[in-house]
């Protein structure tokens, strides 16, 4: 096998890198991380990833400030750079009822300060920003009226989308179903798809929105990784990948490969096929696991897959799509892995013995 001569941008959130709490260790897995800053980190990461990486994810205040990206700049200087700034009101326990969609006017205001704030860094650092409304939705049915409520979300959201065009800045949608609330309002890409056509019916410009894919959060909804970014492309729709994988119950974020292999050599088919150049981003969280281990073996995991796309036969593949033909589609997935006709042949010899 082959490695491909397709090379995307890579990226890499820093979360990879904490103590991994969880809510039965919120001390983490690895305390000995606790006391180690995040530009510590980074350096860390940079060292022990070298040239595999090309950029970084940071959330804006909990990873990132305006303070400390310049000395972020400084470590990730010459060969990387700040590749995102993310959303980071989810973990604040003042916006424990959402942000832009809190009941309390004064937070919604807050909130929306908050994410202009993370956009000009983002257009001073040359980074794109993505917004994961984790916290935006409720808990129980009666919690919130729904109407309110989505009309509060879709008003700042049209806001900061307005304010991210006017600084040039690409903004992404990321959904997601739950956690940390248990109905995310976005929550699906549907609803992904749905939000931006209403901010375009509130007058909102949305050239510069785009969809960030986490596999594993479609994963988690049943929703297919390669259908979805061919859609989303064909569209112009399509503006980051968050590489992971999972069991499909929970936002594991385990390592590219470990699970739902055929439908992450779909989704690269689909990326190559659709000419997508925006980032690979690896969006990992390794309870236990050492992280730039993890993330090592998730690029080389990825290239791999990516050169199994590759292999695939496209004229006999097409041939089979065109006929609605699983057999053939699977036999042309299966010879790119190494099944020929040389095995197959064998296994005809074994069972013809008596």
């Amino acid at each position: 096998m082959q490695v491909s001569t397709k090379r995307w941008r890579t990226s890499v959130g820093i979360w990879a890198f904490g103590i991994a709490p969880t809510r039965f260790m919120p001390g983490g897995y690895k305390p000995e991380l606790a006391n180690r800053d995040v530009t510590e980190r980074l350096k860390w990461a940079v060292e022990g990833l070298g040239p595999l990486i090309d950029g970084y994810e940071f959330h804006y205040e909990t990873e990132i400030t305006d303070d400390n990206a310049a000395k972020i700049q400084e470590i990730l200087a010459p060969d990387h750079h700040i590749a995102m700034i993310c959303y980071g009101l989810v973990p604040n326990p003042r916006f424990q009822y959402g942000a832009l969609s809190n009941p309390d006017p004064a937070l919604r205001r807050e909130a929306v300060a908050h994410i202009k704030r993370g956009i000009d860094l983002a257009a001073a650092v040359g980074a794109n920003y993505i917004y994961w409304p984790g916290n935006e939705g409720y808990n129980y049915p009666f919690q919130r009226d729904y109407a309110r409520t989505w009309g509060y979300f879709l008003e700042g959201l049209a806001e900061v989308v307005t304010y991210a065009k006017e600084k040039g800045v690409l903004f992404n949608l990321e959904h997601k179903n739950s956690e940390p609330a248990m109905r995310i309002l976005m929550r699906n890409i549907g609803m992904t798809l749905f939000i931006i056509k209403k901010l375009k019916e509130m007058g909102a410009d949305v050239s510069n929105v785009r969809v960030n894919m986490d596999w594993q959060h479609l994963i988690m909804n049943g929703e297919p990784l390669g259908e979805y970014a061919a859609l989303l492309l064909s569209e112009g729709l399509l503006g980051h990948q968050h590489a992971n994988s999972g069991w499909g119950t929970f936002d594991d974020d385990n390592m590219v490969g470990a699970q739902f292999i055929e439908q992450q050599i779909d989704i690269l088919r689909e990326l190559l096929k659709g000419g997508y150049d925006g980032y690979l981003g690896f969006d990992l969280f390794p309870y236990t696991e050492d992280p730039v281990e993890a993330v090592k073996r998730s690029v080389i995991q990825m290239e791999y897959m990516l050169a199994v796309a590759e292999r695939m036969n496209d004229e006999e593949l097409a041939a089979a799509k065109a006929r609605a033909d699983a057999v053939g589609a699977y036999r042309v997935f299966w010879k790119a892995l190494g099944l020929d006709e040389e095995f197959e042949r064998q296994v005809y010899e074994k069972y013809s013995r008596r």
